[in-house]
């Protein structure tokens, strides 16, 4: 059947296209000079339209476009109209079964990955995507026109939710799945730990990404999640004891670790490792000869004794390097340092060595040639560094030649040894499941070990537990973007926050976040104390009144409380302490640095030199320039690591907290406090 414009209507139109012809399943539009076939599966909508005189029909295609024939006699275009609309029509209808079935079968799919006994990971959404996908390309209709059909509908607007609000299907298949899990396994969460797990740490537990992050917040239960992960894992089946690599970053925290699974999971084939050991597993099990490593390493006195005669060595034998040196000591450090033969002064030399140790350190760390360390670092103190680099340079030497005499190996160089192992393949790694304790303190170093145990299986899962706001290693190579930008250095993954702290009240709590988050750079989070505290709980209070404090103390507080006295500096301990066991017999006192106290608790914390100044607290920013070339670049906000610190501080305590300060030259963070509402006290 066609439809022709009349021979007027043609020539008044003007138009390319004068007539339409009805194919099998389309139609062919066409006029002397062009023409355009249409089948039905691309034709979306057909109008009937009355002119002025004449009929016209449009057809209407992909991509917002219009055929339209013009000049048609009016009775004859609704004739063809008709007739057209009753072929196209029943077209469609029989197509929409066909689509129907098709949809139908990909919405069962959909559902069987989505079902609430496995979460749904963002590598599953891709394959979704990519089957809906598939599956409309396969399609006789438009998808355009799905929705007109009722046999279509509800399949078409459930597969293209897929595509068009994808983490939003993510999450409530993910929810769906953690609210099944914690009904079918409240027994578990109940008893894995001494006390249940809150719901925070349970879906924590839970989740399924390949990447997680748990934020976890001072006394919020990290180890308790670590352990119920790792217990979860087994008692899902998801991975048997020696598939699960716990980490930690110090001997003692990871024989805690062990100790606290051995306890609560009742098994000793989970093993806490640091990275150093992991490394010696790793270097052992993929090479014929085990490394054996430096006596140096557990003997600060001989590591000092060592870089200390090569100095000396040096400055004695070459006047340019001596120059050198004390320009350098003088120039950066600020240190006063006499002409002469300075490198015999004793404490000079005591002062400096923990320095050279340090700077010695991140060179080792890093790994590469001389001119490789000299080319990484920022183009603005590249001259600088290269100068003091060939000053360590013979440090270096004599660092390399004794643990080449001992037949060993340093710290630096058994994770670069592991990650060469790794990558080489002599080394296959039987882990699935990561979890690393402490995560903010990672360093590029062990985040390259990480990637290396990844790069092996792809799927291997990296579960890492920490906290940015108590991230207060910096000046030891840890990187704290590694922990805030997360997902771009391991992997899209998700990030669980631990919601409640089960150590101090809510207004050391109020006080202490406030502080924290005054840094723009810092992680946002929530956390509740589930114990009340009155205003007193944080005081600022005049440093000369400790003694009195102690006296106060010695009159309330129980001989099994603990009371912690925290400084900036280890040499900063107060002399009133000496007297202590004798004056104060009944009170059960500590001292230590804020750095020392990391991972502890008392019920009562006083932190002492809250000033400015060279013995202050914040520190003074007093970086040599190998660490401004080696370590990680700080944040962009004032005393932004030293705010950490006094987090760390104020949170070490259950009850109360006594932040003493120095009236004639107080710390800057004195006045931050008052304004949060701390109140300054008189007297105890």
């Amino acid at each position: 059947m066609e439809l022709k414009a009349t021979s007027i209507g043609k020539r008044l139109a003007q138009h390319p296209y004068d007539r339409v012809e009805i194919l099998t399943a389309g139609v062919k539009v066409s006029g002397d000079n062009h023409e355009y076939l249409i089948p039905f599966n691309q034709l979306l909508a057909m109008n009937c339209k009355r002119g002025m005189v004449w009929g016209e029909l449009e057809f209407v295609v992909p991509n917002n476009q219009v055929v339209r024939l013009h000049g048609t006699e009016w009775g004859e275009t609704q004739r063809f109209y008709q007739h057209l609309s009753g072929l196209w029509n029943r077209w469609s209808q029989e197509m929409s079964e066909i689509a129907a079935a098709v949809l139908d079968k990909q919405c069962q799919q959909i559902a069987t990955l989505t079902h609430q006994n496995k979460w749904l990971k963002r590598q599953d959404i891709e394959g979704i995507q990519h089957a809906v996908r598939a599956t409309f390309s396969a399609l006789p209709l438009p998808l355009a026109r799905l929705t007109e059909f009722e046999n279509c509908r509800e399949a078409y607007l459930e597969c293209n939710s897929w595509l068009t609000n994808v983490e939003n299907r993510r999450q409530q298949a993910n929810q769906k799945y953690t609210e099944h899990m914690l009904s079918e396994y409240a027994d578990f969460f109940q008893q894995v730990e001494s006390s249940p797990l809150n719901p925070a740490q349970a879906r924590a537990v839970v989740n399924g990404e390949e990447s997680v992050l748990v934020l976890a917040g001072a006394g919020s239960g990290k180890t308790s999640v670590l352990v119920a992960r790792a217990g979860w894992l087994m008692a899902r089946g998801e991975a048997s004891p020696d598939q699960i690599l716990l980490l930690a970053f110090g001997r003692k925290a990871a024989q805690e670790m062990d100790e606290r699974i051995q306890q609560r999971l009742h098994t000793d084939h989970i093993t806490a490792r640091t990275f150093h050991a992991l490394a010696l597993y790793i270097i052992q099990n993929g090479s014929k000869k085990a490394p054996q490593i430096s006596t140096l390493e557990s003997d600060s006195a001989a590591r000092h004794a060592l870089l200390i005669t090569e100095w000396r060595k040096q400055c004695q034998e070459k006047k340019a390097q001596a120059k050198g040196w004390r320009q350098w000591l003088n120039d950066e450090l600020g240190w006063e340092v006499e002409e002469g033969n300075y490198w015999q002064d004793e404490k000079l030399a005591r002062r400096l060595a923990p320095r050279l140790e340090r700077w010695l350190s991140l060179i080792r760390t890093h790994g590469g040639s001389q001119a490789e360390i000299i080319a990484s670092v920022p183009e603005e103190v590249r001259e600088l560094f290269q100068k003091r680099v060939k000053l360590m340079a013979p440090l270096v030497k004599a660092w390399k030649s004794a643990l080449k005499a001992e037949g060993a190996v340093d710290f630096s160089g058994l994770i670069h040894q592991a990650v060469n192992v790794l990558d080489t393949g002599r080394f296959v790694s039987p882990w699935k499941h990561i979890l690393v304790d402490e995560f903010q303190d990672i360093s590029p170093q062990r985040a390259a070990l990480l990637a290396a145990l990844r790069r092996q299986n792809s799927h291997t899962v990296l579960y890492a537990v920490g906290d940015d706001w108590q991230a207060i290693y910096r000046f030891s190579g840890a990187e704290l973007l590694l922990t805030t930008s997360f997902t771009q250095h391991f992997g899209e993954g998700d990030r669980c926050e631990l919601d409640t702290t089960y150590r101090f009240n809510d207004r050391i709590g109020q006080i202490a976040n406030s502080f924290i988050q005054q840094n723009p750079y810092q992680l946002t989070k929530p956390l509740n104390s589930i114990k009340s505290g009155d205003k007193k709980a944080v005081t600022l209070l005049a440093d000369e009144q400790l003694e009195a404090l102690l006296d106060k103390l010695s009159g309330f507080v129980a001989s099994d409380e603990r009371i912690l006295v925290l400084a900036r500096y280890h040499h900063l301990r107060p002399e009133a302490l000496e007297k202590a066991t004798t004056r104060w017999p009944k009170l059960n006192i500590d001292f230590m640095t804020i750095h020392a106290s990391k991972g502890q608790q008392a019920d009562y914390v006083i932190v002492i030199g809250l000033q400015e100044g060279k013995e202050g607290f914040p520190a003074l920013a007093r970086e040599s320039v190998i660490e401004q070339g080696l370590l990680p670049q700080p944040e962009a906000f004032p005393d932004a690591e030293e705010r950490r610190l006094l987090y760390v501080a104020l949170t070490r305590a259950r009850h109360r907290v006594w932040l003493l300060y120095s009236k004639p030259n107080p710390s800057r963070f004195v006045p931050i406090l008052e304004a949060l509402g701390v109140p300054v006290a008189k007297k105890p």
